[in-house]
């Protein structure tokens, strides 16, 4: 029997997760039997760190399985708070936080919460591919503000400026950004704080990466004075502390814009998972060590992808300052013809080298795609091995 029920036109402003569909697409080959090399996936190689499962298995044991605040526990949003205190300078309070079921679920409940059916949201790009999707769903629109790989991806104030309309309400800005590893200093991100302060805009920081940085130290906005009050972090734990699967996010905000967004996800998912909140109260009041190992690992690999890429003539890469991705520009490969952009480009490498990336298209460009180093150097070596024979005979 065939439902009969049609889907609501809402669902057709959004499209499938492009980074979720690569490693679909990667595990089915996997499970034909095909050796495929992936570097789809935005997810640390490393095992969540000891004390924070144990403390999930502790929770298990005391029978802290039952249903908490909507909006996180009181313990974990306040050491969500002290932890950006000590990393950031900032002076949050507990109200003015909420935990949610990863940052991605943070994102989307501020954006359905304050965004109304044409209201207008700058986003730079390449953006990470959420950002577009949720904004459509909230019925906003999307002013895309196009960055130059000459200049390292870098958003300005001045370029945001020339964007902004009367029915601008929110300008997204995520440093490091994922998929192009741009860096904003903390001198433009003042002057974009104080254009969309000033003009009453909120701005939204998506901190996913905050620790991944390989030339300046961690930096939050929200610690420059004033900030607070037009000022929105989106957070997460899991890249900082391999977290990936339990799912936990956070936002910092206002009191009001947190009891709005609180209020929806009281409809939605409820609270977080109790077990993985206990577990985020470890990783954040517990030994950090495991963040700077990480991120030493991901510059050995940064820099080995990045001289490999470099020895694919006719390919150019932006030095990655931050996260764990390298967002090459592969259009030489498509004056063979067999390729016209990076959607294809992709398709046939997955289908004829074996080897998962996602397409610039995702993040809002044709001529790159990205490629997660965030996994082991024999993988890297035999996935480039693999994209270098694939372009040389692509041209």
């Amino acid at each position: 029997m065939q439902a009969t029920a049609e889907i609501a036109d809402r669902i057709s402003t959004i499209s499938v997760s492009s980074t979720m569909k690569v490693s679909a697409d990667a595990e089915r080959l996997r499970r034909g039997g095909v050796d495929v090399v992936d570097f789809g996936a935005g997810e640390p190689d490393f095992p969540t760190p000891e004390n924070i499962k144990q403390a999930a298995i502790a929770a298990i044991g005391a029978n802290f399985t039952k249903y908490t605040n909507a909006g996180g526990t009181q313990e974990l949003r306040e050491a969500i708070c002290e932890r950006h205190r000590i990393d950031f300078g900032t002076n949050y309070a507990a109200s003015e936080c909420m935990v949610t079921v990863g940052g991605k679920h943070a994102i989307f409940n501020l954006i359905q919460a304050l965004i109304n059916p044409g209201d207008e949201v700058i986003i730079p790009v390449p953006y990470w591919v959420t950002y577009k999707d949720v904004v459509n769903y909230a019925g906003g629109v999307c002013v895309f503000v196009n960055t130059d790989e000459n200049t390292g991806f870098e958003v300005t104030a001045g370029m945001i400026e020339r964007h902004i309309t009367p029915r601008t309400k929110l300008v997204i800005v995520n440093s490091p950004c994922n998929p192009s590893g741009a860096v904003l200093s903390k001198q433009e991100f003042r002057a974009i704080f104080d254009l969309t302060s000033k003009r009453d805009i909120l701005l939204l920081t998506d901190e996913c990466y905050c620790h991944f940085l390989y030339e300046d130290e961690p930096f939050s906005i929200a610690a420059v004075p004033g900030a607070k009050e037009t000022v929105v972090v989106a957070g997460s734990l899991s890249k900082t502390y391999a977290m990936t699967g339990w799912r936990i996010g956070f936002a910092l905000a206002p009191a009001p814009i947190i009891s709005a967004m609180t209020k929806l996800q009281s409809h939605s998912t409820s609270n977080p998972t109790s077990i993985a909140q206990k577990a985020a109260v470890e990783a954040m009041r517990g030994p950090q060590d495991s963040v700077p190992r990480m991120l030493s690992e991901y510059r050995r690999r940064r820099d080995f992808v990045i001289d490999r890429l470099r020895q694919i003539p006719g390919v150019s890469i932006v030095t990655p300052k931050g996260a764990f991705y390298a967002y090459p520009n592969i259009s030489v490969a498509f004056t063979g013809g067999r390729v016209q952009n990076s959607l294809e480009f992709a398709s046939e490498l997955l289908a004829k080298a074996h080897v998962a990336v996602v397409p610039g298209e995702a993040f809002g460009t044709s001529d790159h795609v990205r490629i997660s180093y965030a996994t082991s150097m024999t993988e890297l070596e035999r996935g480039l091995d693999r994209l270098h024979k694939f372009v040389d005979d692509l041209r």
